[in-house]
């Protein structure tokens, strides 16, 4: 079983950034895509941001397109988000998951995220 342990999130101003890391242990990494998903207050959790098995292909819901980006160490278990230009519709608890790429749909179970807040 996958365990997801999220971490990086806080308090920004808009216009601000943050890097989130996930570290995941208890299957072999390097084999999923690995993703990030977002749940604001009052809403469902969606998507953000993919990144292959491969390490190059990605893929970005179109609200963070620009401002996002996702990477991967294999060698350390870890998936991380650069989020730039943070604005305060950002705001959310983040989760990392692996994920079927092709779908863009979560395969495992979620971890408890890392709380995003970013100040008008």
């Amino acid at each position: 079983q996958v365990q997801l342990v999220e971490s990086g999130g806080g308090l920004v101003q808009a216009g601000g950034s943050l890097r989130l890391s996930c570290a995941a242990s208890g299957t072999v990494f390097s084999n999923y895509a690995m993703g990030w998903f977002r749940q604001a207050p009052g809403k469902e959790r969606e998507f953000v941001a993919v990144i292959h098995a491969n390490g190059y292909n990605q893929y970005y819901t179109d609200s963070v397109k620009g401002r996002f980006i996702i990477s991967r160490d294999n060698a350390k278990n870890t998936v991380s988000l650069q989020m730039n230009s943070l604005k305060p519709e950002d705001t959310a608890v983040y989760y990392c998951n692996t994920v079927l790429y092709s779908t863009k749909k979560p395969l495992g179970s979620w971890g408890q995220g890392t709380q995003v807040t970013v100040s008008s």
